[in-house]
Order: structure tokens, then sequence, then C-alpha cells
């Protein structure tokens, strides 16, 4: 009875020993048979590694030739996830070495979702830290150490806020930009002129085959694709006009911080050439490191960079700002051509004008008897308040829209403001913001019924009769949403609502100087490829010509040449020694706080090349702050020694 049950428990047992060699031989022969080119696939990927190299970006020359933006070598750290279901020992010792949290690999390690792709963990890594990872190579697995080109600046930091910064691809531009073969790690241009020329400054990436151990370290090189480089720029900058502005900023920065103006921290500063357009120089003070920014930023740069109330990411040279009396020459040529004035017509100065409330001028006691070249010359407010209110804000309006104030220039930079021209219609969408919901929905309605009957009319006196009843009806709703005399009389000296960027000045300006023509504005005069190629080449575009006489335009050249003439130009002190320079001050109002300064010029007077624009912030009077920039430029120009590097500091 025994031994039938031993044998009975051998037949079972026999059955189950050959039920898994069945199951063994099938599944043996399903991986060997069925499943061989997937786990040859496998085994290949484990044993060899396809390496991405990174092709360099093309670099950046200035007018002249000078490297503004290049690459350099740099070391980079890598880890590849091999498969372990645990990587914490590894990445914890990396961080040690790195000096970073393990959460910040561990991170970039599960963005990479490809098993044997390598993750980018730090770049930029020096010579020690790149030893200590060899001497530890047997517990890091995975870890390797590649040379990648990474961006270098000869010149450090300057045109940094025009050029902008390279930084790995993020989430949403890999979605973006994915069908044109971008992936997870690689540099994408993120402002500037580093994202506007992105497709052409990107090159074409290489790779290489390197056959690995079971650790991921390399055994030998089974062949190399080179990478392609990305073409280059030749730009319209003029470096040495480039660092002047750049250091006249900070050095007018600091003088007017002596001074007593504790928000003097920030302005701009824009050259162009007034025969094309072409941008010789564009500075923003404060501005950034981009070599910061390519890399892992430490919690210290980080607040220094993005969270400084002076916010130096920021292009100034693109904001927009209130123009103070640079605007005098609009309301000047508005006058002339309405007929409401004629250069030799002169007012009298006592130092104010009243208008229901006293308008006050910049000089105590006035200038005395005043024509139209002398306001400018002097910068005579009163002149102005009375010549603005006899011929109304249309006029004004449209004079400032002739040379283009108030539109977006559209330079090829990513965040550029349009400026505001005062209007009855701007004034009334910029006061809707301060209504209640009903008052708003109101004086939309109110402004909407008057623009159909205003459309429908083409008789004037009709068409006065309709505009006094819009304002009556603006009036009853809310006193600020009509147009009122001090509106007029303010905007005539560039305060109220007037907002223009440095470049709509710049801009504005060698209009005035050329004879009316206005330029598109640009930085990039040529794309040329590795071999020497010009794939595109800037040609000089007009937007339009302001509808100006040549004699109006002769008036306002001259008065803007008497500005830099002593004994009583407001620009008397500067450019001693220089070509002939034509210049407007400038020293816009701020509510509660320090004036910004301004300075508008060009030069030579008698054949006009360059038109500089300089703005300030919260430091004061125009010509003693801002003109020395202004001066600074047009020295470096004209190959002329820099007076605020020999005197090391702002003439006054």
């Amino acid at each position: 009875m025994e031994r039938k049950w031993i044998e009975s428990k051998m037949q079972v047992f026999l059955a189950i020993v050959c039920l898994i060699f069945v199951f063994l031989t099938g599944r043996l022969a399903y991986m060997q048979l069925l499943q061989n080119d997937r786990f040859t696939t496998l085994a290949r990927e484990n044993r060899i590694r396809l390496t991405n190299i990174t092709a360099p970006r093309g670099e950046v020359f200035d007018r002249n030739g000078i490297k503004l933006v290049g690459n350099q070598p740099v070391y980079t750290v890598t880890l590849v996830n091999l498969g372990q279901k645990d990587t914490s020992d590894v990445v914890q010792r990396l961080a040690s070495i790195l000096g970073l949290e393990p959460a910040e690999i561990q991170a970039k390690i599960d963005d990479q979702s490809r098993i044997y792709e390598p993750a980018k963990i730090a770049d930029r890594v020096s010579t020690e830290i790149v030893t200590r990872i060899k001497e530890q190579q047997l517990e890091l697995p995975g870890v390797d150490i590649a040379i990648e080109s990474q961006r270098d600046y000869p010149n450090g930091i300057m045109l940094a806020n025009v050029m902008g910064y390279v930084r790995e691809i993020n989430e949403e531009q890999l979605r973006t930009n994915r069908d044109k073969g971008y992936r997870l790690g690689d540099p994408f241009g993120q402002t500037g002129l580093e994202y506007t020329y992105e497709s052409y400054l990107r090159g074409v990436d290489g790779g290489r085959q390197v056959e690995v151990d079971s650790m991921a370290r390399p055994v030998r090189d089974l062949g190399v694709k080179d990478p392609v480089p990305g073409n280059n720029l030749i730009l319209t900058i003029d470096s040495r006009v480039q660092a002047a502005a750049e250091a006249a900023l900070a050095r007018a920065s600091q003088t007017a911080l002596a001074q007593g103006y504790a928000e003097a921290r920030a302005g701009a500063a824009v050259a162009l050439d007034v025969r094309t357009g072409a941008v010789l120089a564009m500075a923003s003070y404060p501005t950034y490191d981009p070599v910061k920014l390519s890399g892992v930023l430490t919690q210290k740069e980080s607040e220094e960079i993005f969270n400084s109330p002076w916010k130096p990411m920021l292009n100034r040279a693109l904001l927009a700002y209130a123009p103070g009396s640079t605007f005098k020459m609009i309301v000047a040529m508005a006058g002339l051509e309405s007929g409401i004035t004629t250069p030799e017509e002169t007012v009298s100065d006592p130092g104010y004008f009243f208008w229901g409330t006293t308008f006050r001028d910049w000089k105590p006691g006035g200038h005395g008897s005043v024509n139209l070249v002398k306001a400018i010359k002097v910068s005579c407010d009163t002149y102005f308040y009375q010549l603005g209110l006899r011929m109304g804000i249309d006029e004004i309006t449209s004079m400032a829209r002739r040379f283009g104030l108030g539109e977006k220039t559209g330079i090829e930079l990513p965040g550029e403001e349009s400026g505001v021209v005062p209007s009855p219609e701007s004034k009334l969408q910029l006061r809707l913001n301060y209504l209640s919901r009903e008052k708003r929905e109101k004086a939309l309605e109110v402004d909407r019924k008057y623009k159909e009957l205003l459309a429908k009319t083409t008789d004037e006196d009709q068409r006065r009769e309709l505009l006094k009843r819009r304002s009556e009806e603006l009036r009853a709703i809310e006193w600020e949403l009509d147009w009122h005399d001090y509106d007029t009389i303010i905007t005539s000296i560039g305060q109220g609502d007037n907002r223009y960027t440095p470049l709509e000045l710049a801009n504005y300006v060698a209009a005035i100087a050329n004879g009316g023509i206005r330029y598109k504005p640009y930085l990039v005069q040529k794309v040329v490829d590795p071999n020497g190629n010009v794939l595109k080449e800037a040609i000089p575009e007009e937007l339009g010509r302001a509808e100006v006489s040549p004699e109006t335009l002769a008036v306002i050249q001259q008065a803007m040449r008497e500005v830099t003439v002593p004994p009583d130009g407001t620009a008397a002190g500067l450019f001693k020694g220089f070509p002939p320079v034509a210049a407007k001050t400038g020293t816009a109002e701020v509510q509660g706080r320090d004036d910004h300064a301004l300075f508008v010029a060009y030069a030579p007077f008698d054949n006009p090349e360059i038109a500089v624009a300089v703005v300030v912030e919260h430091a004061g009077h125009g010509g003693s702050v801002a003109g020395p920039v202004a001066e600074d430029m047009l020295a470096a120009y004209f190959g002329l020694p820099i007076p605020g590097q020999m005197t090391g500091g702002i003439s006054q």
C-alpha cells in the first residue's frame, strides 16, 4: 500500500517536472526563435551607446568683425539610467561631489524617459570635479564626463540684453519644436537674438557610437558623425559705441546716486545709423551675466537676476517712458505745418502760463521773449503750453504719428512696447480701467454710439456738434473720461499720457536728421553659413516718410543745433571738439518720484550719420545726466577721446 502511494507521488512529481521542462523549453524556443531580433537589439543597445554630439551654435560678430559671442568646450556630467531599480546611492554620491541636492539630480533622471539615454546633470564643471568623478568611477555606474560646446562671451556681459541667453530647452519649447528634431537637453535660445535667430544659430548635431561595459564605461569608439556648426550672425552693432554706452550708463547711475537720486539705478541708450536704420548700439542698465543663466543657478544668483527690484533681465531700450521735452520738436513741427505759428512769432515767458490753473516753466522768472528756435534751444515750457493749446491735440497727435511714435518699430527682438500717443481715444481707454463695471459699460456705450454717428457724417459743423455732445455725456459719467485743455497743455511738453521707447525716440530723431525718412531699425546685417556663404542680408527698409515740408525740418534742425551752442543752450557744456551736434534735453516728471533724465541727438549736424537717445531713470535733469552718456557714445563713434573715461565720472 505504501509502495503504491510512493509510486503515485512520484508520478505526480514527474508530471510536474515534465510540465516545467515543457514550459521552459517552449519559453526558450519562443525567446530564441520568435523574439531573437528584439533581444538582440536590447543587448546591442546595452552594449553600444549612441551618444549625441551637440553642434556648436553659430558665432556672433559686430559690424567690424569683432567677435561678440563665440563657443568654448566645457565639461558636462551625464548620468545614464542603466535600468537599476534603486539609483539612490549613485545619486547621493554624485550630489555630494557636485554640491547639488539629490532631488535635483533625481528630477533630471526622471525627466529622461528613455533608458540608456544620458541625462545631463551639470555643465561647466571644473577639472577638480572631473578628477573626483574619475577617481570614484567604480562607485558611480552610469556617470560619464562629456565635452560640449557652450556659449563664450569674449567681452563679458556686453550686449547681454540684446543677444539674450541660451539654456536647455524646456518642456513647453520641446513640445512646440519636437518636429524640428529637438531633444531634451538641447540648447535653445531663450531671449533676444538667440531666440529670434534660433533656427539659424542652431547647427546639426552629430553622433558617436561607443561600446560600453556593464558599468556604462566606454570601451571603444565604433564611429563618429561630425556635427555641423550653426550659421554666424554679423550684427550692425559697433562694439566701440556699445561699450561706451554701457559704461556711461553705469557711470551716470553712480553719479546720480551720489547726488541724492536714490532710485537712479536703471537706464537705456540707443544709437542708429540715420541713413539706414541700422542699430549701432543698444544698451540697457543694469544687465546680467548670460553665462550664469546657461547653467545651474545658485539660490543667490537666482535672487539677484530674477527677483532684483531693478529687473536686469529687461531690455529697457524697448520699454516706454514719458519723453519730456524731447517731444517738443513734434509740437513745434505741428505748429509750423498747421500754420498756427511761424519761426519768427514770439511769446512772452514770465515763468508761468495761467489757464484755469498755473502751469510753471522749469526756469523761475522765465525766458523773456521767445520764438520757436529759442524755445527749443532753452526748452521753454511756457512757449509750448501756449502753442499746444492754440492748435489742439489733433494736430499734435497727427504729427507724432507721422514720425512713427506710438507704434512698434518692428525690430527683430521680442518684448518691444509700442508707446502711447495721447489723444481723447487713448485717454478714454486708459481711464476705463479705473471705473466700476457699471460706469465702464456706460462709457463704452457712449463711445460706440458716437463712433457710429461720426462715421456717417462728412459735415464739419455736424462733426463738431457730435464731438461736443460726446464730451458732455462722458463728463456726466466721469469727469476724467473726457479730454480737457489741461491734457493738451501737459502733452505739449511731453508729459501726460505720452510714452515712447528709447528706440522710438532715436528713430524719430533720425527721421528729423535725414529729411523725414522712417527706417525700420535692424540688428542683423548678415547671416553667414560655416563656409562663408551669405544666407540672408538685410536691406534698409523704409517704414514711411513724414509729411513735413523741407522748410519746417530745416527750422527744427537749426533749433536742435542751437541746443548745443553756448551760452544758453541746455546742452551747451557738451560736445566740445566734436563735429557739430544737434540735440534736445528732456526731464520727465514721474508722480511721487524723481524725474527721468532724457537726451536725444544726431551728428554731424551738416551731414547726419548717427542719432542717439538716452534715458536714465529717476536721475534728474537730462542735460547733466543723460547728455554725457550721449556724449560718450558720439565720441566713440567719431573716434574721439571719451570724456567720461577721461574724467572718471560724468561731466556736468
